[in-house]
């Protein structure tokens, strides 16, 4: 692994405008090393271009590294088309978990009463993402049918809901929801059947599973006294996760993070981004919240230091604590009730890190 070395996958319209502010923490007078930084052109004309080759190429750079980061990128919605860069990254470095944690902006009230974390460990590959689909019958006939083949495996749901109670151990709390698997016994319960045997082996950690259409109402209206951590589906996860950031404030409020796992769930690559898409309405007009983009440098750097990097670690620290004391300052976009633009709200980071 190459701790020195980030693979940066650039994207599409304000998601690549956050990337490249972003990007300003890791100049060597701000971070205080020097970091090499490898870039891919994954904006949709140069997937169109190389045919997603250039997703291949930057895949397997990360499983190199061990180190990526990512900005927001368009998936075409026409048949037949280019498809989802992020399912092919996901496959492409044998992604098993991603992590996305709502947590406390400082200065910013959250949506309903939280003070804890909730972290949603949702599979990265698999259910309704790039499985078979199609049409039957007469295309637009009242009798026309769709239909898609979803397919999960044992070994990732096992990740996932074994990296959940590591994660719920790591951090005091508790795991709770699951998926819908009165519904569906043999393919939603198959990842309640592993969550089962990892409570079993994690006797320590409460654990209360919920119905994912129950877990959603309980976020909203039960009074959590420690942190929460989610096992769930793809597609759950994705949208769950979605309305976790939302309830802390923003979706562009925390960073998601794709992680390859060895058998002893150790991350043997971790790409960091933004968790939201690319916004095209804010493209051109500075006022986008990058807060999840920087946060998002920081859990690369923080997982080069898991490697030994010590800089790395240290610098990560330093860059969350000043992406968060900038919000709890009220240098914030307007998304969090702040008026400053994300030029403004990056220069405030970027100058904390200096003076640290």
């Amino acid at each position: 692994m190459k701790t020195n070395v980030i693979v940066v996958c650039e994207g599409d319209q304000t998601g690549q405008e956050l990337l490249n502010e972003a990007l300003r923490v890791f100049d060597a007078a701000v971070l205080g090393f020097d970091v090499d930084l490898v870039r891919f052109d994954l904006s949709l004309d140069n997937r169109r271009r190389t045919n997603n080759g250039v997703i291949h190429e930057a895949a397997a750079a990360i499983v190199e590294t061990g180190l990526g980061l990512k900005a927001a990128t368009i998936t075409p919605t026409e048949i037949g088309s280019v498809g989802s860069p992020n399912r092919i990254l996901r496959e492409g470095i044998d992604g098993k978990v991603i992590v996305r944690t709502g947590r406390r902006i400082p200065g910013v009230a959250p949506v309903v009463s939280l003070s804890h974390p909730v972290v949603v460990v949702r599979m990265a590959v698999g259910d309704a993402y790039g499985a078979a689909e199609g049409r039957d019958g007469e295309p637009g006939a009242l009798h026309e049918t769709a239909w898609r083949t979803e397919r999960i495996d044992r070994n990732t749901c096992q990740s996932v809901a074994e990296f959940a109670f590591v994660t719920a151990a790591a951090m005091d709390g508790l795991v709770y929801g699951g998926p819908k698997w009165t519904v569906s016994a043999i393919y939603e319960g198959m990842l309640k059947e592993e969550m089962d045997a990892a409570a079993s082996r994690h006797p320590n950690v409460p654990y209360h599973p919920m119905l994912i259409d129950a877990a959603y109402a309980g976020l909203m209206t039960e009074q959590w006294d420690q942190a929460v951590v989610i096992p769930s589906l793809n597609r759950d996860g994705d949208c769950l996760s979605d309305l976790v950031l939302a309830m802390f404030g923003s979706i562009a409020g925390a960073e998601s993070v794709l992680l390859a796992l060895d058998e002893q769930l150790q991350p043997t690559a971790a790409m960091a981004e933004a968790p939201h898409g690319t916004a095209p309405s804010l493209e051109g007009k500075n006022v986008a919240n990058p807060m999840a983009m920087l946060l998002a440098c920081a859990a690369v750097l923080e997982h080069a230091g898991i490697r030994g990097d010590v800089q790395s670690a240290d610098a990560s620290r330093a860059l969350r604590h000043a992406t968060l004391t900038t919000a709890m300052d009220g240098i914030r976009c307007f998304d969090l009730g702040g008026s400053a633009s994300t030029s403004e709200v990056v220069d405030e980071v970027v100058a904390r890190m200096r003076n640290r």
